[in-house]
């Protein structure tokens, strides 16, 4: 079951919930006793990710967005 934080709580401690994400834990951050949003572990066996382009491999150190942008 997930832990139940506040907002503000989650906020001034996000280092210390981090360590704490990392190692497995989930919680529940509310505001004016609302849930806003769930945070927990990422899961690398979901495959969420699809790498679409590697800027880095069209420049070295990525593109500056302003260029990108000024050629779309």
């Amino acid at each position: 079951m997930d832990k139940i934080i506040g907002l503000k709580e989650f906020r001034e401690n996000l280092p210390a919930y981090s360590e704490k994400i990392e190692h497995g834990a989930s919680f529940v951050v509310v505001k004016k006793s609302k849930p806003i949003f769930r945070v927990s572990p990422f899961d690398e066996d979901d495959n969420l990710w699809e790498e679409v382009i590697d800027f880095t491999k069209i420049e070295k150190g990525g593109v500056a967005l302003d260029k990108l942008l000024s050629r779309l």
